[in-house]
């Protein structure tokens, strides 16, 4: 398996699980800096020629962080050439360098602009505006969305303009890995009914962009209708496919790529009626040569699989009613993986569900936006809660894996118990892909103590729960669900020391 970093998505193709297993061999920590606590904003970059490179803002001051292999800092650069106040930042890691593509208002008009940085944190050459904007208001939340394909060779910006609530207009500027301009495109969506909405985007290795767009029926109530929205890299028109689910109520959406076998998949959890228990799985296998579906399957839960999913005090029917899809694992015979937890929330006051507490990565246009420009993309730093204490809850992990025909082969379960008040910085899991294994990294309480615990699934679906990690300094409080897989071997993951931001290398 590839050690680079472009062979590390979080599609995770199984094309490399051989059996071989792994277990956290080492723990490495970096000192906190003064400067980084709680309020600290950042993302961890990647690994570039040997050295962790990870982003940080406090306040109007940005910088990259760089540490060796023993996690010393070795510098820290800071980012004059950007603005002292942003709107949002992407980074796009390639083995030697990569890309910071970021977005700031100055005056009425809001810029997008890239810039090479190498290894070392400093830029190469000038940066490069690659689009503007102009607004009569202080945007907040970021206008453009940056996607990139799994292979890193396609890279795509775009903007939404919903000034026109019947009629989205999109403008998408398709790049090279060299950041060269392939094509600008203006394209309209037509947006039939107000509750339209948008899954998450994808890009595929050619450069086609692909999303879907499904109607809610009421404020995040039940998908009706979902179709399949398509953009080849040289077409001015979107493809829209009508999908369908037969008379099956649909959840959250879930879009995935294939990108060996040339197909797109949607899965989603279905229920029979409005309010109902989640019954099952319903997925589409859509192949891109014909433009057409070819498979359409529904997936059942079984009592047996639902006494597996359910926690100790659940109610069997209502085992899956706190699932969320997490990831969709593609496998090169063109089967795939389903990677779901159980998140919920309780509170003092106010009660929330299901349809509180979405872990979807994506929202429309009754969401939150600005009158004419919006991102799809919502980010869980910014939920509001209202004053209410809210304790947040990450229990059981199901993995259900699927073959080529869309047959469940097998399901494996990963139990935990997991909650923590006002905050979920501490709670839900890091998976990471060691080529024999799926490895799951989350928290744990034991002894008042809170320790990192390594469990992992087998191609086979075959748990394995290793023993206590090694070198777990006390004091260290993991955040896993922030975490990064850097290599085929190298996470790492955020924690917090005496309220202090730093970072872990963990080794298999």
């Amino acid at each position: 398996m590839s050690r680079t970093l472009s062979s590390l998505l979080l599609t995770l193709t199984l094309m490399a699980w051989c059996g071989v297993k792994a277990q956290v061999e080492q723990i490495t920590y970096s000192e906190p800096e003064r400067e980084d606590g709680r309020r600290t904003n950042f993302e961890i970059i990647g690994k570039l020629n040997g050295n962790y490179l990870v982003f940080k803002n406090n306040n109007s001051n940005n910088a990259v962080s760089i540490y060796d292999s023993n996690m010393r800092l070795q510098q820290r650069v800071p980012l004059t050439f950007m603005p002292d106040k942003y709107i949002n930042v992407d980074f796009i890691a390639y083995p030697e360098f990569c890309y910071l593509v970021y977005e700031y208002q100055h005056r009425g008009i809001v810029h997008c602009t890239a810039v090479k940085l190498n290894s070392q944190g400093q830029k190469v050459g000038e940066p490069v505006e690659l689009d503007t904007t102009q607004i009569s208001f202080a945007a907040n939340n970021k206008i453009y969305t940056t996607v990139v394909s799994e292979d890193k060779q396609r890279i795509m910006i775009f903007k939404i303009n919903s000034k026109n609530p019947r009629n989205f207009l999109f403008t998408t500027f398709l790049f090279d890995a060299d950041l060269k301009r392939l094509d600008r495109h203006r394209l309209y969506l037509p947006m039939e009914e107000r509750n339209d909405l948008f899954t998450d985007f994808q890009l595929d290795n050619e450069g086609e962009l692909v999303f879907g767009r499904y109607m809610r029926s009421g404020s995040n109530d039940y998908i009706t209708k979902v179709s399949l929205v398509t953009k080849d890299p040289t077409a001015d028109t979107f493809s829209i496919k009508d999908i369908g689910s037969g008379d099956r109520i649909l959840d959250e959406i879930k879009i995935k790529v294939d990108n060996n076998n040339k197909r797109y998949i949607l899965s989603g959890f279905y229920y029979k009626q409005r309010r109902g228990n989640i019954e099952g799985l319903y997925s589409v296998v859509w192949d891109k040569a014909t433009n057409a579906r070819t498979d359409e399957k529904v997936t059942v839960f079984t009592e047996e699989l639902r006494a597996q999913a359910k926690s100790s005090d659940a109610n069997l029917r209502m085992a899956f009613n706190d699932f969320f899809i997490k990831h969709v694992i593609i496998k090169r015979d063109g089967g795939y993986l389903l990677v779901t937890e159980s998140l919920y929330t309780t509170s003092r006051g106010n009660m929330f569900n299901r349809w509180d507490y979405m872990y979807n990565p994506a929202f429309g246009p009754g969401g939150f936006y600005s009158p004419y420009y919006y991102s799809p993309y919502y980010n869980p730093w910014s939920r509001n809660y209202g004053n209410y204490a809210t304790r947040f809850h990450a229990e059981n992990i199901m993995v259900l894996s699927f073959d080529a025909t869309d047959n469940l082969q097998w399901s494996a379960i990963i139990p935990k118990s997991q909650f923590d008040d006002e905050t979920e910085n501490l709670i839900s899991h890091e998976l990471i892909n060691t080529g024999g294994e799926l490895h799951f990294l989350f928290n744990v309480y034991e002894r008042r103590n809170m320790l990192l615990n390594d469990q992992s699934i087998s191609p086979e679906g075959r748990v394995t729960r290793y023993p206590t990690l090694k070198n777990l300094d006390r004091g260290y409080d993991f955040m896993p669900r922030y975490g990064k897989q850097v290599s085929s071997w190298e996470a790492i993951i955020p924690c917090l020391y005496r309220n202090y931001l730093c970072f872990a290398k963990v080794e298999f």
